[in-house]
């Protein structure tokens, strides 16, 4: 057999599918599967956007090729969404819609760094960043966020790390995995240090529409000097609008940026799926408020995960938002996969094990909450009670 490209074999086996394994080895003794594994929304899509799909999906208008960029329509949409929402003055040249926002990481990643380059990031961090750059050949560098600071990085330490091959951070807010909200200061701030020292930051904000406040810009990035020079922001049209299939995501850049990334985008699939474009074009101010009703619905959930946490004696919620919470496991010295895998196949519950996020969280498992509803979390609780490795 030939070689395989090194870079790619010796990538992990995706986590998701390895830990659902587990879950299928459970006998259902303990009542129904808690899947708190993906980060998917548990609840369907509404009416009216299926109904636009269904009507752009059988459109001959969307059967061709599209704008790599992007369709206009969805484009402007998608700008005036990002001026209201951050108060700034976004234009139809500063959008590029991608196939979900892991397609964005990685055009953006590689419009800003090639092999042997460096882009920072944190730790814990998001698996498929790490995984995307490490098979491009891109070194990684990381500063630790401690659960102390709330698993926000220190000003200082991301300065030191600052190296002169790094061409860029890249950061996760609301964070993927731990939940943590990096407030508005600390992204000025970050973004200042990154102006300053000449590189990228590149933001993913899949997860910016379940901040606890509606009606609160998450940073004032877009109006700073410079921005289009500096950042690059990430955001997946999957867990608002509840069609992660669809793969649909956007990148808010530079014009500058946006024509390197085009040239990327072409190489990869010429355009992002043109009939879910054109429907969430539509559905951006259809569904306005059905979107804010969701964002209440998961705060519910946090709700009802914080209680479940407050009684259960020896798990620690060390930090929760969005769509996730970082959870510190009573089972010191064991490794996270040790305990996610007995959870899954002694109580039904399946999560992620914290060390697939960076090799210093062995004591942490990902709750990806937001796909159970109030009732299932609370049955978290006698689960998590009765649960021993023995």
């Amino acid at each position: 057999m030939p070689a395989f490209n090194p870079l790619i074999e010796k990538l992990s086996p995706p986590p998701v599918p390895s830990v659902a394994a587990w879950g299928r080895a459970y006998d259902g003794s303990r009542g129904p599967l808690i899947d708190l594994s993906q980060a998917v929304p548990g609840y369907p899509a509404h009416p009216d956007m299926l109904r636009l799909l269904g009507e752009t999906g059988s459109s001959k208008a969307f059967t061709g090729y599209g704008p790599i960029e992007g369709e206009a329509e969805l484009r402007t949409a998608y700008a005036a969404h990002v001026s209201e929402v951050y108060g700034a003055g976004i234009g139809l040249n500063n959008i590029h819609i991608t196939s979900g926002c892991n397609q964005a990481f990685v055009c953006a990643a590689m419009t800003v760094a090639g092999p042997g380059n460096t882009v920072l990031m944190t730790e814990p961090f998001y698996f498929n960043h790490e995984t995307t750059l490490a098979m491009m050949g891109v070194k990684t560098a990381f500063v630790a966020c401690e659960a102390a600071n709330g698993f926000l990085p220190d000003l200082m330490g991301l300065e030191a790390a600052i190296t002169g091959d790094v061409r860029a951070l890249a950061l996760v807010s609301p964070n993927n995995p731990t939940g943590a909200i990096y407030p508005p200061s600390l992204l000025e701030a970050i973004f200042k240090l990154c102006r300053e020292k000449g590189i990228w930051l590149i933001l993913d904000e899949t997860y910016r529409d379940f901040l606890p406040v509606a009606g609160q810009a998450p940073h004032a990035l877009f109006g700073l000097d410079g921005w289009e020079d500096t950042l690059i922001s990430l955001y997946s049209f999957s867990k608002s609008f509840c069609i992660p299939g669809h793969r649909l995501g956007a990148i808010t850049a530079g014009p500058v940026a946006i024509e390197q990334i085009a040239k990327i985008m072409d190489n990869l699939q010429i355009c992002a799926p043109r009939a879910a474009q054109a429907a969430v074009a539509k559905a951006l101010p259809l569904l306005a408020d059905w979107r804010e009703e969701n964002r209440q619905e998961i705060g519910r959930r946090a709700d009802a995960l914080k209680a479940v946490m407050r009684a259960v004696n020896d798990w620690k919620l060390d930090a929760i938002g969005a769509y996730f919470a970082f959870v510190r496991h009573p089972f010191p010295g064991r490794s996270s996969a040790e305990v996610a895998e007995k959870l899954a196949r002694q109580a039904g519950i399946i999560c992620i094990p914290g060390a697939y996020f960076g090799e210093h969280q062995q004591d942490y498992l990902r709750f990806a909450f937001a796909n159970a509803d109030v009732a299932t979390i609370g049955l978290l609780q006698e689960r998590l009670q009765n649960f021993s490795l023995s």
